[in-house]
């Protein structure tokens, strides 16, 4: 089984992170694979761990990129591409689309999986612009998957509720949490990583170049969530504390 992801380096965002020109400092912020495609990376070992074959991971960056490659190739996946986007002065979901369906259109794939959404941009529009691309089926939000010769049976998160769909591959499915539990890597795996094959491309290689994958938006501001202020603790009896509180929402907060 031909077995691809589609792996993301983003800041990690339980770490504090600063704003300098309007652009996400990267002085200052710890950079990890994206969380929701440490499931798409699990998913994919699994279904090799069942079904044999091999699994690439593909992603789009710089040179500092080849550090989360590593860490995926070392919790098992087989190869990994580094798609050099360097010339690129600002990219977007187009840009990201049109280089991945480039890489793609002569591979021999059976699944490609992703990450639902990334944590620093949070748009979801990867996965189904490459499916529509590539005019293969996608499933979006997956929490379980199981294949069985041509056929997958899959079920999906539907706001709260559960949709099961049968369709065929090849096929892109967007993974998020529920779906499994992502492993560590291990020392063995940190080991063999470093003899993984770890493969550059730059655009010209895709027969692609700056103009042909320009962003087709542009982003006007980047800004920090405002400071919370500090909370109040009313006091006194409850009738007190509900005049307390209703004046607060008139004249502070400025609700009702």
């Amino acid at each position: 089984m031909n077995i691809y992801v589609v792996m993301k380096r983003t800041f990690d965002t339980e770490e504090k992170i600063s704003i300098q020109n309007g652009k996400i400092s990267e002085e200052s912020a710890e950079f990890i694979i994206n969380p929701y495609d440490e499931y798409a990376i699990e998913e994919a070992l699994k279904l090799r761990e069942e079904h044999g074959g091999e699994v690439t991971v593909v992603t789009i960056g710089e040179e500092e990129a080849e550090k989360e490659l590593r860490t995926a190739l070392a919790m098992g996946a087989d190869k990994a591409v580094l798609i050099d986007e360097e010339e690129l002065e600002e990219g977007d979901e187009f840009s990201t689309t049109a280089i991945l369906s480039a890489y793609f259109k002569e591979k021999a794939l059976d699944i490609i999986l992703a990450g639902n959404v990334t944590v620093d941009g949070g748009s979801g529009q990867v996965g189904p612009r490459l499916a529509e691309e590539l005019e293969i089926s996608i499933v979006t939000t997956i929490t379980k998957l199981s294949i069985e010769g041509n056929k997958a049976v899959i079920e999906r998160d539907a706001e709260g509720d559960v949709e099961t769909i049968e369709t065929t591959l090849p096929l892109l499915v967007t993974c998020q949490q529920g779906l499994n539990e992502p492993r560590y890597p291990s020392l063995p795996g940190i080991m063999k990583a470093k003899k993984k094959p770890l493969e550059k491309l730059e655009l010209e290689d895709l027969d692609l170049n700056e103009d042909g994958v320009e962003a087709k938006t542009k982003v006007v501001e980047r800004f920090l969530p405002p400071v919370k202020g500090e909370g109040k603790i009313l006091e006194g009896e409850i009738s007190q504390q509900v005049k307390e509180l209703t004046s607060l929402l008139v004249t502070e907060a400025k609700v009702i």
